[in-house]
């Protein structure tokens, strides 16, 4: 999910994502405003009411995933069959015909192939638009933006301030190109600051000694407002780390690490606590889900920390944050989840696939024929099928064939009767009406001889 949210921050001007990122915004907003009201003022506080809030608010979708992932452990193994039946086929009609079998599983039990991805779907947008919330919080929490407002109004007035500015932006921490960035706006300056560690402060002044009073009082003000548990984060881990050592300060090296570890530990945890697929038994090598989550359950807590320690401690703080919180949701939706039986759940699938089927027009013979298939016969009832049509077909036959031998002399179905025995040696004689030609034959060949 980190990976998802590193590269949806580059992607916050996005149509959707942008529009989902300024009503998420507005939702960190009001969150400010109301611990401000109350006299808190902390980014980090608000951050990880905010992602309690999103998360919340997805409760639905994730207890939906769950179900399906419930069902599949269930489903699977009726999955496997029809595939292990088709093994090898590559023809057309075969992989149509697995597609079809395999179509009645879901429908049995009262779901479809998008079951399990189509509530991750609706929930990525939501969570790439988180990122660029959380890494510019002033261009959505006016609070926040407030604050900077003096400074950057003093390095306006400086002569020669943006290109003083694009060079500082375009180098790490920043990293803002002024290719992408317009640095002669108010706006983009706010959010190049707010990037700011102590030690690019420090190049700023440097350039333009005649804000230091300005830019003292605003890092004090930024210092309170991001520091959490005695942890800047506004800082990268690595940097406070490095500095730590430096120190010799062992609280330091403690602090700094504690994010990034947190992060990671939550991530392992909470992937741990998510269902896992069904295992096939011996076969668990051949199952990609089954190797894709366990993949996933060390790859991305490494991932985490790793990250952790190289970016703002801030995203480091709402990455263990939502990880946090989707343990807890995790422990309830397994408390939730296991007094639901299986049947329960497929009956309850099975209603809403029935309503849905009665608004297309389906009969309800048909949907209750699909609810109790057992797709453990599929192929037999195929089979089944088809020998009801064979059937049919020879009764045609036999039918066809009592009305020949009852055919009126001379008709057409006579002459073919006559031919088939001929054939077959049951007679020498041929039809009259062929010997009758080949003696007209003859007596024309006589007469073109004379």
């Amino acid at each position: 999910m980190e990976v998802y949210g590193l590269l949806a921050s580059g992607y916050g001007n996005w149509p959707i994502i942008r529009q989902i990122a300024w009503i998420l915004g507005q939702v960190m907003n009001g969150i400010y405003n109301v611990l401000s009201a109350i006299g808190i003022e902390n980014i980090g506080i608000c951050i990880i009411i905010f992602t309690i809030i999103v998360y919340t608010f997805m409760i639905p979708l994730t207890i939906k995933q769950q179900k399906f992932s419930k069902m599949s452990a269930v489903m699977q193994p009726e999955i496997q069959k029809i595939q292990k039946k088709y093994e090898g086929k590559k023809d057309q009609a075969s992989m149509m015909k697995q597609q079809e079998e395999i179509q009645l599983v879901y429908e049995k039990y009262g779901t479809s192939m998008s079951g399990g991805c189509l509530p991750l779907l609706i929930q990525m947008p939501v969570l790439f638009a988180l990122y660029p919330v959380i890494q510019n919080i002033p261009t959505y929490v006016r609070g926040v933006r407030e604050v900077y407002m003096p400074v950057v109004e003093k390095i306006m007035a400086t002569n020669g301030f943006q290109s003083i500015m694009e060079k500082i932006g375009e180098a790490s921490p920043v990293l803002m190109s002024p290719s992408a960035y317009d640095y002669s706006q108010a706006d983009t300056l706010v959010n190049v600051l707010y990037k700011f560690q102590d030690a690019t402060w420090g190049q700023l002044l440097e350039q333009m000694p005649g804000i230091t009073d300005i830019a003292h009082s605003t890092m004090e003000q930024v210092t309170h407002l991001n520091s959490f548990l005695g942890i800047n984060i506004g800082e990268q881990p690595l940097t406070m780390l490095t500095q730590a050592f430096h120190d010799f300060s062992i609280s330091g090296m403690i602090l700094a690490i504690i994010i990034p570890v947190m992060a990671g530990l939550t991530q392992f945890i909470s992937v741990k606590l998510q269902p896992q697929p069904a295992s096939s038994g011996g076969n668990d090598k051949d199952n990609p889900m089954m190797n894709s989550m366990k993949t996933m359950t060390y790859t991305m807590p490494l991932i985490s920390v790793v990250f952790g320690f190289t970016l703002p401690a801030g995203l480091g703080l709402y990455w263990a944050a939502s990880a946090l919180v989707r343990c807890v949701q995790q422990l309830a939706i397994n408390k939730y989840l296991s007094k639901k039986s299986v049947e329960e759940i497929i009956a309850e699938n099975q209603k809403k696939a029935a309503k849905k089927r009665e608004k297309k027009g389906t009969s309800a013979k048909e949907i209750n024929r699909m609810a109790t298939t057992s797709t453990r016969n599929v192929g037999a009832s195929s089979a089944k099928k088809s020998d009801i049509t064979d059937s049919e077909r020879e009764a045609k036959i036999e039918r066809a064939r009592q009305m020949g031998q009852n055919a009126k002399p001379g008709s057409l179905t006579s002459k073919a009767n006559l031919v088939s025995r001929y054939n077959s040696g049951q007679t020498t004689q041929l039809p009259v009406e062929e010997d009758d030609e080949k003696g007209s034959a003859k007596k024309k060949n006589s007469r073109k001889k004379k």
